[in-house]
């Protein structure tokens, strides 16, 4: 990597972010179209946080707060950059905008056969809750 950007989507990058995913992210949603991540980023414009190396995108995550909790969803990094801090910076970034707004934890969902992300959530400190099957982290003592 010479130059990873992370910044928040525009209505412009929409376009990229969804071809993004189908090479990126494990799965699909009901909501992984132009109407739902459209209506994503009205919302809350700085909720799909990507990662641009040299103005290439290679990673994304969805960093969402209800003013109650925090939910993190489609982080995905491009196959051929993964293990190399993108994913890492990405977290950074959306646990940092969850502390400026007053989360407390942050909640992951992730397919039970997505081992990879099982992998990279753990790597990451947060801890899977069985009852609920998500992965959680405090992001304040």
């Amino acid at each position: 990597m010479t130059d990873l950007r992370i910044r928040a989507a525009t209505p412009e990058d929409l376009a990229t972010v969804l071809a993004f995913w189908k090479v990126a992210a494990e799965g699909t949603s009901i909501s992984d179209d132009r109407d739902g991540v459209e209506l994503l980023v009205a919302h809350d414009p700085e909720a799909l946080i990507l990662a641009e190396d040299d103005g290439e995108l290679v990673g994304t995550v969805i960093a969402g707060f209800d003013g109650w909790r925090c939910h993190l969803y489609r982080l995905a990094v491009h196959p051929g950059r993964r293990r190399r801090g993108i994913g890492s910076a990405l977290l950074a970034a959306a646990e940092e905008r969850f502390v400026r707004l007053g989360g407390r934890r942050s909640d992951a969902m992730v397919l039970r056969r997505n081992e990879t992300g099982q992998h990279a959530w753990r790597a990451a400190g947060y801890e899977l809750q069985e009852q609920w099957r998500r992965w959680a982290k405090p992001l304040t003592d």
